[in-house]
């Protein structure tokens, strides 16, 4: 799982996730969606920072209150005696209703990201050392009916060498009992693509995606959902920053989720379980697992201690490293025997875990402060069902996140 700057809503506070919390990526796709980044050797610490967030059975309500978030990020991931990359993110979010069936809410973000540039594998270039920075925001307009709602919405990032723009559409609707809902979403994405010191670049990457979910209220206490999403992207999806790196200039993308939520009466407490499977056109296969522990302390205080497990089978163009010499280029078949080749870790056969904590503290009826802390680590040799990449330096990272929400 590695860090990737310039990627589409890397920071950008979701719209599937309460107001203000960053939607770090695109859940586990992001740690299989390789994008141009010159500080690509870290771990994306977004695939592991997004929660399984319970989703109601019914459409969503209008908000009655508007609501101002904040959020700050500290990321920093290293390797044995070698710090790589360090990372912060504000982000503002705001909830704003309009009249009794509309809502709008927006979000910004400014991310810096500071560190060394990966070469081969896990090298690292120390005259490659630099900052970069990245502004992104989106907006999005509700109509909440009866029992259906209508979104449409807009996203944009911006920096030096990398410049995204998308549309999306969502409809969600609920049966008379309110115990399912159904949701239908649609995404247009245009990308931009340079590279610093590489004037001539001049490339685009164009995706759409679709996706589906039904959420089930199965018992009083018990809340299931299945969510498919599709994505098909045409265009550049090389490294520029990477030698060698080819990849086919198309991708098809396929995930599958399964989450099951579980409210324990007697102790006031909730378990939330996840099943996540992907898949994609560059042999890519991966699977994640997710348990939370939501424990209420008192009336103001609630503790979710969580773990996340993850295995990726390797793409089918991956070169590995040859073991004490990843400051050279890995050994190359021979000249038009290879259409595809790359030496992206990002694209190599690992497990990986991380271990979190958030703390909530309910200061008033109107203010919410939380913490989140986590650890992830990464290895080879942890791939379950299969043999992992070998040659790879072990990998972790650790990051806070310190935020508030305050409704008016």
């Amino acid at each position: 799982m590695v860090w990737n700057k310039n990627s589409r809503n890397t920071f950008t506070p979701a719209k599937k996730t309460p107001p203000g919390v960053p939607a770090l990526a695109e859940v586990a796709v992001a740690v299989t969606e390789p994008r141009q980044a010159k500080m690509a050797g870290s771990v994306l610490a977004a695939a592991m920072l997004l929660p399984a967030i319970a989703t109601p059975a019914h459409a969503q309500q209008a908000p009655e209150h508007a609501q101002l978030s904040f959020k700050l990020l500290e990321y920093q991931d290293y390797q044995p005696n070698f710090e790589r990359t360090h990372v912060r993110a504000p982000s503002l979010a705001l909830v704003l209703p309009v009249g009794e069936r509309w809502a709008i809410d927006a979000s910004a973000v400014q991310d810096s990201v500071s560190g060394a540039s990966p070469r081969y594998h896990t090298a690292i270039s120390g005259a490659s050392k630099q900052t970069e920075m990245r502004r992104a925001g989106d907006i999005r307009v509700t109509y909440y009916g009866t029992r259906s709602t209508w979104a449409l919405g807009g996203a944009l990032s911006n920096e030096n060498d990398y410049r995204s723009r998308s549309l999306s559409l969502e409809h969600r609707w609920s049966t008379e009992d309110n115990n399912r809902s159904y949701r239908l979403g649609a995404a247009l994405t245009r990308d931009k693509i340079g590279a610093t010191g590489n004037p001539t670049l001049d490339e685009e990457r164009n995706t759409t995606e679709l996706s589906a979910g039904i959420t089930q209220a199965w018992t009083a206490l018990d809340l299931v959902q299945l969510s498919l999403s599709l994505r098909h992207g045409t265009g550049y999806f090389s490294d520029p920053y990477k030698f060698p790196d080819v990849r086919p200039r198309t991708r098809q993308q396929n995930m599958l989720m399964l989450q099951w939520n579980h409210f324990f009466e007697p102790t006031q407490t909730t378990l939330k379980t996840s099943y996540r499977w992907y898949g994609d056109s560059f042999g890519v296969r991966a699977h994640t697992f997710e348990g939370q522990w939501v424990q209420p302390m008192g009336k103001r205080f609630t503790l979710t201690p969580s773990l996340r497990l993850y295995t990726q089978r390797a793409a089918s163009f991956y070169v590995d490293p040859v073991p004490g010499s990843e400051e050279l280029p890995p050994p190359l078949p021979p000249p038009g025997a290879w259409p595809y080749i790359s030496a992206d870790q990002r694209l190599s056969g690992f497990g990986a875990y991380a271990l979190a904590l958030k703390v909530e503290w309910q200061v008033s009826a109107t203010l919410l402060l939380d913490l989140r802390m986590e650890h992830y680590a990464q290895r080879g040799d942890w791939r379950v069902g299969g043999e992992g990449s070998p040659g790879l330096a072990p990998f972790a990272a650790r990051h806070w996140m310190l935020g508030f929400n305050y409704r008016f």
